[in-house]
């Protein structure tokens, strides 16, 4: 997979692999891996969600159209992973090995179902509204 949709979906799959690694460091209560793996993975996170509200979001409703369409849901889920983001970082702090467990269990959820709508839906539709200007694109996402 190629594009838009091939550099975004492994961008996924490597948040998914760091996230695994801070859940699982705190299921082991190391909090000093925990905190370093946490840290990790909600950098990779927010960076993913600003290279699509800043680059791929304005430019796929410029070229599309759609202004209310996938990309103001994705924003609005955007907004609850940072939320739980907090709370997963609030509770790493205070050593609550329940409560990030809880907001991660929260967070997974929320992203497997995010990232299948993008994958299936925004990605591919991103590809084809940008055809051959899917590399400029994605030079820009890049820089983010």
């Amino acid at each position: 997979m190629d594009g838009i949709a091939g550099f975004m979906t492994a961008e996924h799959r490597r948040c998914d692999e760091l996230f695994a690694d801070a859940e699982a460091a705190v299921a082991e209560g190391d909090w000093a891996a925990a905190a370093e793996r946490f840290e990790a993975f909600a950098a990779l996170t927010v960076r993913h969600l600003l290279r699509e509200e800043r680059v791929l979001f304005p430019a796929f409703e410029e070229r599309t159209g759609m202004v209310d369409g996938p990309t103001a849901v994705m924003r609005q889920e955007h907004d609850q992973m940072r939320m739980l983001l907090d709370a997963m970082r609030e509770a790493l702090h205070d050593r609550d090995v329940d409560r990030f467990l809880g907001d991660a269990d929260t967070f997974m959820i929320l992203t497997q179902q995010h990232d299948m709508k993008e994958e299936q839906v925004l990605y591919p539709m991103s590809d084809t509204a940008f055809g051959s200007d899917a590399a400029g694109l994605l030079d820009r996402m890049q820089d983010v």
